[in-house]
């Protein structure tokens, strides 16, 4: 499940999106690449969630050095959010022509969401309502990758593209593209960034998990 927090003010005074806004970063190990807020009155609600994206069977072999260390990044970090119960949503590009879900992938998503365009910013079900924030993996980095940031960044979302977990198949395109989403706004973290705010002090009961997802 998500973090969820919430306010109920019974003088009817309205919710604040900033007392909100404070209350979810406080359950920002559950997962810091998605936000919502939502103010309906005196109620309020807020959630934190985690996303990934076009990892799929067809597509992965072709990229760089055959995807392997992309893969292998983006499974540890949909592995660290099932230890701290992080929801995962998963794109697939076309999936009748370039499969599923590779299989390393394919046992974390809750919701899996077929597309035919390139940019999956425009899914209704991509973000929920009140989305600030968006952590970014997949494939290619110069395609659906970018073009998804790039729709993100638009509608005025906070974007982090995990470097170590997106992949193209040249380094070349890569690189053009990571570089072109800084220029955009767009923030580049890696896998073990993820983990290490996710655990946020080496006292966390976690920390031995995440610890062995790194080795």
């Amino acid at each position: 499940m998500c973090g969820i927090v919430g306010v109920c003010h019974l003088n009817g005074e309205p919710a604040s999106p900033d007392i909100l806004r404070r209350m979810t970063d406080v359950v920002r190990h559950r997962g810091p690449d998605d936000e919502g807020i939502h103010c309906d009155g005196p109620v309020g609600l807020g959630h934190r969630r985690l996303s990934l994206i076009d990892v799929q069977e067809r597509l992965v072999p072709a990229l760089e050095n055959g995807g392997k260390e992309m893969v292998a990044n983006a499974a540890r970090l949909a592995a660290g959010a099932a230890l701290f119960d992080v929801p995962v949503c998963a794109t697939e590009q076309s999936p009748e022509k370039l499969g599923p879900t590779v299989a390393e992938l394919a046992p974390y998503p809750q919701l899996v969401l077929p597309k035919t365009a390139f940019s999956a910013a425009g899914l209704p079900m991509l973000l929920p309502p009140g989305t600030e924030d968006v952590l970014v993996a997949g494939c290619e980095a110069h395609v659906c990758v970018l073009q998804t940031v790039l729709g993100l960044l638009a509608a005025r979302h906070r974007v982090l593209v995990v470097t170590d977990a997106v992949g193209s198949r040249t380094a070349a395109n890569r690189e053009a593209a990571l570089d072109r989403l800084v220029r955009h706004g767009a923030e580049l973290v890696t896998t073990e960034m993820v983990l290490f705010e996710w655990l946020g002090d080496a006292t966390h009961p976690r920390f031995r998990e995440v610890q062995a997802l790194i080795r």
